[in-house]
């Protein structure tokens, strides 16, 4: 069988959705891949033995060896497909006798023992019944669907200017009960998305197992009819929730007809009512928006005679998943490349990571505190957040050896190593060091004339030093070409005192410069 190779990330929310008791459509729609990759997955997770939630310390690596072992599982058979116009025309014809998708089923695996099972049979007659464009009425399970969307909102009034600044409508409405939240936002991007979905779960007081959102950027990010993709960040909030996300289908308003119907609800008892007053702040509107939505939710229903509120406290609140006991923190995902420094550049500053990564393309969570980087699934590498622009933020386990012993010298440490020679070569490498705009700059040249002592002898390198500093030839070079021509064991007394009556500058040397 043909499957696609999915970060085991995917792989993670596959079993957990599949605990949670989703379908094997849902769990593929909320995950972005084809029903045929979730039943492979799953195929492979029994067989490794392996169930939700998975083993304590069960890393990514682990988790790929036991999924896909060296040898191949074995390749399915060549299954004989249903005949979907008679299975059709059977339970159109013969209502009758009640006929049923499981009693067609037998019937098959009685004339194919090597065809599908039940899960697929009917996942592959829904494929074919749904090219035919046909409607089916959608039931709502208790406690199960929460159908998200925006709609036009409301202007409110920029108080410096008197311009008119337009909203978005948020609406989020269940889907047993209609019971309905709504709010307004600057934008449709995604911090606003996200926030909204804070507020309304809090608002309700519990979470829906699916979030049906419709195909805007924020919650999807590639929108597809069979395989759409959700949006890393929308993706977490789902997971931290426990929810599943099955995003509407592309051009399909009827599958999103509650919330749908939740927008234009809103429109004619909120934003209707509120349209001749001024509001200077979305905080304003959203407070008068508020007290409406509330009577919203207490009016009666016409069929029903009970309101939203009252259906709700029977049927999807006892029925829905409990809040968890933080909200979700917003976060944004990237993906970024280690650099040759070791340091990914992430919001024009840079952050360090292992060494051994690099060049490896790495995610990145950013929340307003923390930037988090992740390979393959595991964190490694966390850091505190910083505004400023195109400096590093490093931490020393990070660097490799070599790099890290240079990272712990200081200023003073090189100065106290220069004074162990002599006071002339520790007056030369302040001179060094402090003639450079960062101190840091100066090391190598201050390295490079200690490392001089190595071969001259540390008596020749301090009277080398002292001749530099004396001429004001503070370099590398300057104490380099002292000691190669044997300058530093000439006396230097004959001339000291019209040396020492100049100005100090960097280009008068004195005669005995040239002997």
């Amino acid at each position: 069988m043909a499957y696609e190779r999915l970060p085991m990330r995917k792989i993670k929310d596959v079993l957990r959705l599949k605990k949670s008791g989703r379908l094997h459509g849902e769990i593929a729609r909320s995950c972005g891949i084809a029903h045929s990759t979730v039943l492979e997955y799953l195929r492979r997770a029994a067989a490794a033995g392996l169930n939700w939630p998975l083993p304590e310390g069960l890393g990514d690596a682990e988790l790929e060896r036991r999924l896909f072992p060296a040898q191949a599982l074995g390749r399915d058979q060549d299954i004989p497909p249903p005949d979907f116009q008679r299975i059709h025309d059977e339970l159109r014809d013969h209502r009758k006798f009640n006929l049923t998708l499981t009693q067609l089923w037998v019937e098959y695996k009685e004339r194919y023992p090597d065809g599908y099972q039940y899960t697929q049979y009917c996942e592959h007659y829904r494929r074919w019944l749904g090219k035919r464009d046909y409607v089916m009425r959608q039931e709502h399970r208790a406690g199960e669907k929460l159908f998200v969307d925006y709609g036009d909102g409301l202007s409110i009034v920029d108080p410096a200017t008197g311009e008119l600044i337009p909203t978005q409508l948020f609406v989020a409405a269940w889907g047993a009960s209609n019971y309905t939240y709504a709010e307004a936002s600057l934008t449709q991007e995604l911090p606003s998305w996200i926030a909204s979905h804070v507020r309304a779960f809090a608002y309700f007081g519990c979470v829906p197992r699916v979030l049906v959102p419709d195909n805007l950027k924020s919650g999807v990010s590639k929108p597809c009819f069979y395989d759409p993709e959700i949006n890393p960040t929308y993706a977490e909030l789902a997971a931290h929730y426990g929810a599943a996300v099955l995003p509407a289908m592309v051009r399909k308003p009827r599958y999103k007809a509650k919330v749908e119907n939740g927008v234009l609800v809103s429109k004619r008892w909120i934003l209707a009512v509120l349209r001749h007053r001024t509001f200077f702040s979305v905080a304003e509107l959203n407070a008068a928006i508020r007290e409406l939505l509330e009577a919203l939710n207490m009016r009666a229903m016409r069929k029903l005679k009970k309101s939203r509120r009252q259906v709700f406290d029977e049927v999807d609140r006892p029925a829905a998943a409990s809040l968890p006991e933080r909200p979700y923190q917003y976060a944004e995902w990237q993906k970024v490349r280690v650099n040759i420094d070791y340091h990914v550049e992430v919001d024009r500053h840079y952050y360090s990571v292992p060494f051994r990564l690099l060049r490896e393309q790495l995610d990145v969570r950013l929340t307003a505190a923390t930037v988090e980087a992740f390979h393959r699934g595991e964190r490694v590498a966390a850091h505190v957040r910083s505004c400023v622009p195109y400096k590093h933020t490093t931490l020393p386990e990070h660097m490799p050896p070599a790099h890290r012993r240079y990272a712990e010298w200081t200023p003073s440490r090189m100065l106290d190593w220069a004074a162990k020679t002599g006071p002339s070569t520790a007056r030369l490498a302040e001179t060094i060091l402090s003639s450079k705009a960062f101190p840091e700059q100066g090391y190598r040249a201050v390295l490079g004339i200690l490392r001089l002592g190595r071969h001259y002898g540390a008596e020749r390198l301090e009277a080398a030093c002292g001749r530099a500093v004396r001429f004001g030839t503070c370099s590398y070079r300057s104490v380099n070409a002292i000691l190669a021509r044997g300058l530093d064991a000439q006396a230097q007394n004959h001339d000291a005192a019209d040396q020492s009556a100049l100005p100090f500058h960097e280009n008068i040397r004195g005669g005995e410069y040239y002997h």
